[in-house]
This record gives structure tokens, C-alpha cells and sequence, in this order.
């Protein structure tokens, strides 16, 4: 009975370790919709973000294509996507790192992403 204790406890102790993943499983959004044309950049410094699909409980909600600030100088947007049954939050990389794009900005029509780092 004491050889297996210790074995019990290491066992114990890696299962209390794994990961936990979740996902959404709503399945793929609806193909995009056809911008037809582009509103004119409000200024320089300024970036095009695509509409997109994001999911809102069990459906999709469109986010309509619009201009932004990054959320730093040199950061890029990386879209949201649909892959391997997962859908994948859009958000801006660079080198300050990872930021994640917050759907409650998008009240704020002048700043948006920007400055939220």
C-alpha cells in the first residue's frame, strides 16, 4: 500500500496540471459582405480594418469595415478567422506584442483601437 501511495500522489499531481481549452462551437460564420466602396481614410495615419464576422452567443454579428488608429505605431491588424471549428479573435501584433481588439471601443468612432495599450 506505500509503493502506491507516492505513485498516486505524482499521477494526482499531473492531472491537476493540464491545460484547459475552450472554444466556440457555433459553427462558421456567413460568407462576408461586399464592400462596394471604401469611405475615404479620415487621415494618415489611419488603418483600413475589413468587415468582419464575431460571434455573440449562439449567432454572428456583423462588424462593418472601418477606419482606425493601431493600437501602436508599428503594430498590424490580424483579422478574425474561421479555422478547424474554432473561430479566432481578430487582434493587433507588433512588436509591443499581442492586443486584443474589444468590441466596447467601437463606440468610441474617433480613437477605437488606439491608445487601448
Amino acid at each position: 500500500m506505500m509503493t502506491k501511495l507516492p505513485a498516486l500522489v505524482v499521477l494526482t499531481i499531473a492531472s491537476c496540471m493540464g491545460q484547459v481549452s475552450v472554444g466556440i462551437t457555433i459553427g462558421p460564420p456567413p460568407p462576408s459582405r461586399v464592400l462596394r466602396v471604401r469611405p475615404v481614410s479620415p487621415g494618415r495615419d489611419f488603418v483600413w480594418v475589413e468587415g468582419y464576422w464575431y460571434p455573440v452567443g449562439h449567432r454572428y454579428r456583423w462588424h462593418e469595415g472601418y477606419w482606425t488608429r493601431a493600437a501602436y505605431p508599428s503594430a498590424r491588424w490580424v483579422a478574425p478567422r474561421y479555422e478547424g471549428g474554432r473561430y479566432f479573435n481578430g487582434y493587433w501584433d507588433g512588436d509591443r506584442g499581442r492586443v486584443e481588439h474589444d468590441h466596447r471601443w467601437d463606440h468610441d468612432r474617433d480613437r477605437r483601437d488606439h491608445d487601448r495599450h
